[in-house]
């Protein structure tokens, strides 16, 4: 997701330099001009839907791409830990192995592109683009994109052996975020692709589901495996949206998918306060600081699959101001990204 703060229908902010904090310029797309610097220029009325597109080509810096980026530069450190816990559990390569055969791989398959729009050049080329620019940033093949019509805003990643990986993303997602925080998106899920955590991310899936489906001591299997994998899955997003942050070099752009995930609409997207929502995050930290607190947020953590918004929010801001997040950025090459209308 490579703007300085996110695109809305009025206006973008974009960067020239590999440090943010150096050098930028303004970029603003109104009703009926282009403003560049300190130069204008007038069109006919420019509906909303126009002036988003308008924005996005007109008003994209040249990013920057991670020629040598390795999973281990960006991974959090509670994901190494976890992987290497989920990697030392007898028998769990084989019995997951055993759950994702041939006919489970490919009821998964056919179940996605049966029921989605598979994005392209020639489908839906705005969302193709942000794709491809994601994961030509991140060093990584692009995989298929999927649209699919769903009233909760969700995307997900499926690495199937032997085939292509997918990322599907559901329609109401689109609509409540702008074109930055979408390609945000995008980028959190190539983090699970560059990461591997593709085929864990299945297991996650289907371990579970297939141990409870063992009589006797399946359930206790499934129970003791849920909680090592929720575990690590809290940790891999993570881990995920540090690569958002890679493709958006912009916090904010990250913050604002995690806040309008948590309590967000698109009739009152143009309200939404990412640095409130960082406060309210530093909130929750000094409530959870007490013993009870303490217990109380660990209860309230342990059955879920990702990370609290509020905690994922407090993570990538403190580590956007850290020196391994600036180190990369110094590493980076240019990209010649930038495109005419």
């Amino acid at each position: 997701m490579a703007c300085c703060v996110p695109l809305s229908s009025s206006s973008s902010s974009v960067l020239l330099s590999q440090k943010p904090e150096t050098l930028s310029f303004g970029c603003r797309v109104s009703s009926d001009k282009l403003s560049f610097g300190g130069s204008s220029f007038k069109f006919g009325t420019i509906k909303k839907g126009q002036r988003d597109r308008l924005s996005y080509y007109v008003c994209r810096a040249a990013s920057v791409t991670f020629r040598d980026l390795d999973a281990d530069d960006f991974r959090h450190p509670l994901d190494k830990q976890n992987t290497l816990i989920l990697r030392a559990i007898p028998g769990l390569n084989e019995l997951g192995k055993a759950l994702l055969g041939t006919v489970t791989e490919q009821i998964m398959l056919l179940e996605n592109i049966g029921t989605s729009v598979l994005v392209s050049k020639n489908q839906l080329p705005e969302l193709h683009q942000l794709m491809t620019e994601a994961a030509e940033i991140l060093n990584i093949e692009a995989p298929d994109l999927y649209v699919r019509q769903s009233p909760v805003p969700n995307a997900y990643t499926l690495a199937i052996s032997g085939k292509k990986p997918f990322v599907v993303v559901h329609t109401s997602l689109v609509e409540l975020l702008t074109r930055k925080e979408f390609q945000a998106v995008l980028a959190h899920e190539l983090g699970h692709l560059k990461c591997d955590h593709g085929v864990w991310l299945t297991f996650a899936n289907i371990l579970t589901i297939g141990a409870y489906t063992v009589p006797g001591l399946g359930g206790l299997i499934a129970q003791s495996l849920e909680e090592q994998l929720f575990r690590w899955l809290r940790a891999a997003e993570l881990t995920c949206d540090r690569a958002a942050l890679l493709v958006a070099q912009d916090p904010k752009v990250v913050i604002s998918v995690l806040m309008k995930l948590a309590g967000g609409c698109p009739s009152m997207a143009e309200q939404l306060n990412v640095d409130a929502f960082l406060e309210q995050a530093r909130s929750y930290d000094k409530a959870s600081s007490s013993p009870v607190g303490w217990y109380i947020r660990n209860a309230q953590t342990r059955q879920l699959s990702h990370p609290l918004p509020v905690l994922r929010a407090r993570e990538i801001d403190d580590w956007s101001r850290g020196h391994d997040y600036k180190a990369l950025l110094n590493r980076a090459i240019k990209m010649k990204s930038v495109q005419s209308v």
